[in-house]
């Protein structure tokens, strides 16, 4: 039989923010002997079976850090962090043409208001500081590396304006843009846990 005449099934996975968290959900669905056909952040599709053990499958993934999805509000608000993660660490963000309370509602395909209340109900912080959050942990990586002017992350990240970068910077972690760089990086956080 081939791929495309198979069942599938899609698995709403937590917790994932990163390539090398894609490459970890496959090797831990693999060890079970599933047959993977895609993981993306966020989702894994596999070849229907019956010998799917969701109690096994939810072990192996929590073992790592990650949790399978059962609940369509906690989908919502993962598929959430998966779009702004992306869209920060991808550099899309400083060239939207829209609010990014537009591009959310338009990426999700629901209005702001049920993403962010979603948002909020489940993990306990608002939508907007977890973007801001985000952002400050991007620009953190970026300071590390050095390579980039201020100006330049600002932009980057979608800051209208260095001293605006600067003062959420300030406000989020208690110190300049310029002290952090001269730190080195330290007091850098984990994205998939950042509140």
């Amino acid at each position: 039989m081939s791929e495309e005449n198979q069942h599938q099934r899609v698995l709403r996975i937590k917790n994932m923010v990163c390539p090398r968290c894609i490459m970890v959900v496959r090797e831990e669905l693999e060890k079970l002997r599933l047959h993977v056909l895609e993981v993306e952040l966020g989702t894994a599709v596999i070849a229907e079976s019956n010998e799917i053990d969701e109690t096994a499958i939810n072990a192996a993934i929590t073992s790592k850090g990650f949790e399978l999805l059962h609940d369509k509000l906690e989908e919502l608000v993962e598929s959430t962090k998966v779009a702004v993660i992306n869209l920060i660490y991808s550099d899309e963000i400083s060239s939207l043409t829209t609010n990014l309370s537009t591009y959310l509602a338009e990426k999700l395909g629901k209005d702001y208001s049920t993403i962010s209340t979603a948002f909020k109900a489940c993990e306990g912080v608002a939508l907007n500081r977890y973007i801001v959050l985000q952002k400050v942990e991007r620009v953190k990586e970026l300071l590390t590396y050095d390579e980039l002017p201020l100006s330049a992350i600002a932009t980057k990240l979608g800051y209208k304006s260095l001293q605006h970068l600067s003062r959420q910077f300030k406000e989020v972690t208690g110190t300049t843009l310029n002290k952090y760089k001269n730190q080195g990086g330290a007091d850098r956080h984990p994205i998939d846990n950042l509140y």
